[in-house]
């Protein structure tokens, strides 16, 4: 019975991985806490294989969560409607109750059929006994079967926690249960302005910009937190984890941040083999059509992780971010500046032109105002806290990132992003006529464009590596420096090309485009 019990609250079982013969383990081990039987190898070859009864309940509760879904975000309309009709009242409202009632009453009745599929599956009875025991006890062993099924995360034992690294300490700028540090813009006003009167006047603008925040924009700016993409999404997301775990020997583990939001991750480690980059560890930050949102939460959870259970140290991560993504990876840059180089591809410098570009022109100081106060992705600003090697990857027909047409190169704000950094590290060579050649660099649209403004300007290259060497030699690595203080516009213009070139590279294609691994590339430093 409480097998049977087991298998109508267990989690929904996807795949039972192929079994690599590495890691092939024993026919059968005694069914104890920290050991239990394992898997055969004929159940390896395809994704899991319910039984009728519960292949059907399945379909029934999955297509009762999305009319819950599609009831859930149409509520506010679906309200307002009701109560114009005069259906609100007391008299209309209990009967609907108990239909409401009968109807979970049913839906818990196929539940239970569910159950009863499971129960008569050995399949799914010997994976909920693995998760059973993986939970009771996380060993070794328990760990290694429970990864040959994937299943719904939400029941995966949790591998690490936000609190668990000895260094995690208040005093040692820990992040608490409120969350990690953020840069926050600063008050556009002093004095008055902070007046209780000037206070009461904001405070309908600043419940409609929470109320639009919490609502319509994290849904707009994370499509992939709404439930419905998620089930759109999640036969491509079963196809890449079985391809990482099965072809790349991918290990799954689920974190907790110090939110409570659970992060999943994947984790292919390389460390054992010939390559040359085996020793390094590569974030990815996923963008915002990525099965999870990304916050700084989930980041520091994760380079947490990275440095205190998988052994690396920061000076052997290198920090991938593509899109939306390269918020929390500038975040990671800026809070762990040792992490040794940091990537971002289709990126920007501030979220609040591209939330323009989308919404009406009426609603521009709504716009701003909600953006600054609760969705503020400042990556620019946050990159240029930190010291380390960076590259850009543009692409030249993104139409995501452009405040105008993909056609339009100079609206795409990666160009921003690319300005601002050097003009925050090379302020003297980004003066007027830095700026101004590397914004006509940046207009080419093509590769013998860019060849032709760059041979125009005579760049040598020689020349400006040992300039920058010989000032980092004497003035250190530290930036923002003053090279090109005492230099001819000549001089600026050499250097500012040069800089611009090793800082972002083009990328023909669009936003979504998979990057080739050919294109991935290390950044340049001295």
């Amino acid at each position: 019975m409480a097998k049977l019990l087991s298998c109508v609250l267990g989690p929904r079982l996807y795949k039972i991985y192929r079994e690599r013969d590495s890691e092939r383990a024993p026919a059968s081990v005694p069914e104890t806490p920290t050991a239990v039987t394992a898997p055969h190898s004929s159940s390896w070859d395809t994704y899991y294989q319910p039984r009728a009864l519960e292949k059907h309940a399945d379909s029934i509760l999955a297509l009762a969560s999305v009319f819950w879904s599609i009831s859930y975000y149409s509520s506010p309309f679906a309200f307002f409607y009701l109560y114009r009709k005069g259906y609100l009242s007391l008299s209309k409202v209990v009967p609907f109750s108990h239909y409401a009632g009968t109807l979970l009453l049913l839906l818990a009745g196929v539940a239970c059929l569910r159950g009863i599929g499971r129960w008569t599956n050995p399949q799914y009875r010997q994976f909920i006994t693995i998760l059973e025991a993986t939970h009771r006890n996380q060993s070794s062993e328990n760990k290694r079967q429970l990864a040959n099924y994937n299943f719904d995360f939400r029941s995966w034992p949790v591998d690490f926690h936000w609190e668990e690294p000895s260094s995690r300490k208040e005093s040692r700028g820990g992040p608490s249960r409120r969350g990690v540090a953020l840069l926050r813009p600063e008050p556009l006003h002093r004095g008055t302005a902070d007046t209780l009167l000037n206070r009461v006047k904001k405070l309908p603008c600043q419940i409609t910009s929470y109320l639009v925040a919490h609502t319509l924009g994290r849904r707009m700016l994370y499509p992939g937190s709404v439930y419905l993409l998620q089930k759109a999404l999640m036969p491509v997301l079963l196809q890449g984890q079985a391809r990482l775990v099965e072809e790349c020997n991918g290990r799954r583990a689920k974190l907790l941040a110090c939110d409570g939001n659970e992060i999943d991750t994947m984790f292919v480690d390389r460390r054992g083999t010939a390559e040359p980059q085996g020793q390094k560890l590569v974030i990815c930050c996923e963008g915002n059509a990525g099965f999870y949102e990304n916050e700084a939460n989930a980041m520091d959870v994760v380079v947490q992780f990275a440095i205190h259970r998988l052994g690396f140290q920061p000076q052997d991560i290198i920090i991938y971010a593509w899109s939306i993504g390269g918020f929390t990876a500038t975040w990671a840059a800026m809070s762990y500046p040792d992490v040794s180089a940091m990537i971002l591809d289709a990126s920007f410098d501030d979220l609040v032109p591209l939330a323009l570009k989308v919404m009406p022109d009426s609603w521009r100081g709504l716009v701003t105002r909600t953006v600054r106060q609760h969705l503020n992705l400042n990556n620019a600003e946050q990159l240029c806290r930190y010291q380390g090697p960076v590259l850009l990857i543009r692409r030249t027909k993104d139409e995501i990132i452009t405040t105008t047409v993909p056609e339009d190169i100079m609206s795409n704000r990666g160009n921003d992003l690319l300005l601002k950094l050097l003009q925050h590290r090379y302020p003297r060579v980004m003066a007027e006529e830095g700026l101004r050649v590397v914004r006509q660099w940046l207009e080419a649209s093509s590769q013998l464009e860019e060849a032709s403004i760059y041979s125009r300007w005579e760049v040598e290259e020689d020349w400006c590596l040992s300039v920058l060497r010989s000032y980092q030699a004497e003035h250190g690595p530290d930036f923002p420096w003053s090279v090109g203080e005492d230099m001819s516009a000549d001089g600026r213009r050499q250097l500012a090309l040069f800089l611009a070139r090793k800082h972002l590279h083009n990328f023909e294609a669009t936003h979504c485009t998979p990057l080739p691994a050919q294109n991935f590339q290390m950044p340049w430093h001295l």
